[in-house]
C-alpha cells in the first residue's frame, strides 16, 4: 500500500458541496492499495502512521505521534481518504499508468479495512468516500508530507 501522510492543523473532504468528513490537528492520510496487497500490508501501514513521531515536543523537537499529539494523552484526528492515483506510473509517457493500483472491488475491500482497523485503534477517524469526486482542504502544518509504501 501507498499512502501520503500530510500533517495538518484542519483537514476536511467534501463531497457534491457537503463536508463528509472533518478533522481537526492530526493526520491527512491519503492511501492507495496496489496489486497483490493483503490485509497484513494494511496493517502494517495503520501502525506505521499511528506511530510515526512527527508531531512536535516541548522541546520543538519531532518525538510525538498522532496518539500522544500534545504529551498530555491527547489524540490527534486521522482523516483518511483513497487515492488510487498515487500508483501512478509516469515512465511511458506524458499520461500516467495505474495498473499498479488494484482493482476497484480490492482497492474498496482494502480500503475499508485500513479504516475499520483505524476505527478500533484509534479514537477520532474521519474519512471521504471510495471512488467519489472528493475535494480535499487542508492546511498543511509544517508544512509536513512523508510518503510511507508497505509491501
Amino acid at each position: 500500500m501507498i499512502s501520503l501522510i500530510q500533517r495538518v492543523s484542519e483537514a476536511r473532504v467534501v463531497v457534491d458541496g457537503q463536508a463528509v468528513g472533518q478533522i481537526g490537528p492530526g493526520l491527512l492520510v491519503l492511501a492507495c492499495a496496489e496489486r497483490g496487497d493483503t490485509e497484513a500490508v494494511a496493517d502494517r501501514l495503520l501502525q506505521k502512521i499511528l506511530k510515526l513521531r512527527i508531531f512536535s515536543d516541548e522541546a520543538g523537537k519531532m518525538n510525538r505521534s498522532v496518539q500522544d499529539l500534545d504529551g498530555q494523552g491527547r489524540h490527534g484526528g486521522l482523516l483518511i481518504v483513497s487515492q488510487f492515483t498515487l500508483a501512478a506510473d509516469c515512465s511511458g509517457g506524458n499520461r500516467p499508468s495505474f495498473t499498479q493500483a488494484a482493482a476497484p472491488d480490492e482497492g474498496r475491500r482494502l480500503y475499508e479495512h485500513l479504516v475499520q482497523q483505524a476505527r478500533r485503534l484509534h479514537p477520532e477517524v474521519a474519512t471521504g468516500i471510495f471512488a467519489a469526486d472528493m475535494k480535499v482542504h487542508l492546511v498543511n502544518d509544517g508544512p509536513i508530507t512523508i510518503p510511507l509504501r508497505m509491501v
